[in-house]
């Protein structure tokens, strides 16, 4: 069994992983009315980096 630096073996720490809460693929609404300071900051955030992405052309 191999050491993850954590001075846990690999094979119980995928266990413990394991029965951790996994996300789902959500669809979540944004709502205006609720957003805070943060929430737009953050909407501003995902424009400008949906921005770049799509003037990416790759390697």
């Amino acid at each position: 069994m191999t050491d993850n630096g954590n001075g846990q073996n690999l094979s119980s720490y995928d266990a413990e992983a394991g029965s951790l809460p996994t996300a789902k693929a959500e669809d979540v609404e944004f709502s205006g009315e609720l957003a805070d300071e943060e929430d737009r900051i953050a909407q501003q955030r995902a424009r400008e980096a949906d921005a770049r992405a799509a003037e990416y052309e790759g390697d």
